[in-house]
């Protein structure tokens, strides 16, 4: 049985990545430009800290919004929280 590497170090480039401007970016039929079709299902994790707690809320949402979500498939909270989070980021 392999074990599973428990390198903590990225082998990424992320200072050439941060360093890119959008025209440098080449989009292709399998990587295209991101858009709000997608976008519930992005999840981005920086570096390996731990996730931190959910909070259990009671929220009311559109009903048409709801299904949309749920027609996307199974996960659909997780999309929605993700959706939350991203607007937040975008916020800031």
């Amino acid at each position: 049985m392999k074990k599973h590497s428990s390198s903590r170090t990225s082998k990424s480039d992320f200072q050439r990545v941060r360093a890119m401007k959008d025209r440098d970016v080449k989009l292709s039929p399998e990587h295209p430009e991101l858009d709000v079709k997608h976008m519930g299902r992005v999840t981005v994790r920086r570096g390996l800290a731990p996730m931190p707690p959910k909070s259990f809320i009671s929220l009311r949402i559109d009903a048409d919004v709801l299904e949309w979500f749920k027609a996307q498939g199974p996960g659909y909270l997780k999309r929605m929280n993700a959706v939350l989070r991203a607007f937040r980021e975008a916020s800031l």
